[in-house]
């Protein structure tokens, strides 16, 4: 419903028909004056997304407090009083996420090099006074002690010396030049597969020198950034998971073990809001005891499933521990390897 004022002529705007009342009864159109301020383009953003007339608030209280209710309202198709899942999933999410990426920056000083020798690492060293430097270059010297410019080439060397292993390689080349003559002689016989592996590698060793540190930041960021897509192409299989667990159930259909997923990942989103605000909140003030606070709130999510399962699938408490925990076994797995799946496009993409 728009706050704007109606308009005094009765001919409605997008059809032209006279109007009886306050909407068109051709075409539905609401009879109001057309020019809205910003104010009005904010409400009806809210009013669209999430019925903001009630039907969100009162959606959002049942799915935090009643798990599993929203759920079995869906099925049973009492579903004008609620906001559909799939808005309330695309508004949560859109939330979540903007709030995610706005604290949970990436910083290349986070992925230093850090290459360690008798448990001092290169930067360490950079800091220590000439006696403990030469103590430390004496135990790497067969007892002469070496400048900081010949450890300087030292370092350099030790990192270069086999290249920057990205896929775990056991053979390092220095460009594809030097591959593909392999290749075309025959030392090489790697399958195509493998072959587009070793091209990437070399692209990667080109492109960083040996700077692992800006490597992982972009590394991390790619695969941070793919991570709303990897939760929503995760929902289907989640899915899949509880029809497997719930076959026997014939009363319930994929859709509905699709909405219980929605809702119950619209509980993370919001559960896991807070958790970010209290983690921010440590940080800014220096609270380590908010920590206590963000378990709670994991245990709280875990606890939410355990209702969620019982009471919209509605089986007895041993079967419903039993589901529980093949559920979240087969769940972690699954997240694991859709995190393999897409930290491997992310290297490609990088």
């Amino acid at each position: 419903m728009s706050h704007l004022p109606l308009r005094k002529e009765t001919n409605c705007l997008n059809c032209g028909t006279t109007v009886i009342g306050k909407y068109c009864h051709v075409c539905g159109q609401e009879n109001i004056e057309p020019r809205e301020t910003v104010w009005h383009l904010i409400i009806h953003f809210f009013n669209d997304v999430t019925h903001f007339d009630g039907k969100f608030f009162l959606t959002l209280k049942v799915l935090l407090f009643k798990p599993g209710f929203l759920s079995k309202e869906y099925m049973n198709g009492r579903r004008a009083t609620y906001l559909n899942p799939i808005r309330m999933y695309l508004f949560t999410s859109f939330i979540f996420f903007l709030v995610f990426f706005s604290f949970i920056p990436i910083k290349e000083g986070k992925f230093k090099n850090n290459f360690t020798i008798k448990g001092k690492s290169f930067e360490q060293i950079d800091s220590l006074s000439a006696p403990d430097f030469n103590d430390f270059t004496k135990a790497l010297n067969h007892g002469v002690p070496m400048s900081r410019q010949q450890f300087k080439h030292f370092s350099d060397s030790l990192k270069n010396e086999d290249g920057f292993v990205v896929f775990g390689q056991k053979k390092h080349y220095k460009s594809k030049a030097e591959f593909d003559s392999l290749v075309a002689t025959g030392a090489v016989n790697d399958s195509w597969l493998k072959r587009q592996i070793t091209y990437k590698e070399i692209d990667l060793n080109e492109k960083y020198q040996n700077q692992q540190g800006k490597f992982f930041s972009n590394f991390f960021e790619s695969v941070i950034h793919h991570f709303p897509q990897m939760l929503f192409i995760s929902l289907p299989f989640v899915a899949l998971l509880l029809r497997l667990l719930y076959i026997r159930r014939e009363k319930f259909y994929y859709v509905s073990h699709a909405i219980f997923t929605i809702h119950l990942y619209v509980f993370v989103f919001i559960v896991m809001l807070f958790e970010i605000g209290i983690i921010e909140l440590k940080d800014l003030c220096k609270w380590n005891w908010l920590n206590v606070i963000n378990n709670i709130f994991t245990i709280v999510i875990l606890f939410y499933l355990y209702k969620a399962m019982r009471n919209f699938y509605e089986q007895r408490r041993f079967k419903t521990i039993i589901k529980y925990i093949l559920f979240l076994f087969s769940f972690f797995f699954l997240i694991l390897v859709l995190f393999i799946i897409f930290a491997f496009v992310s290297i490609f993409q990088i």
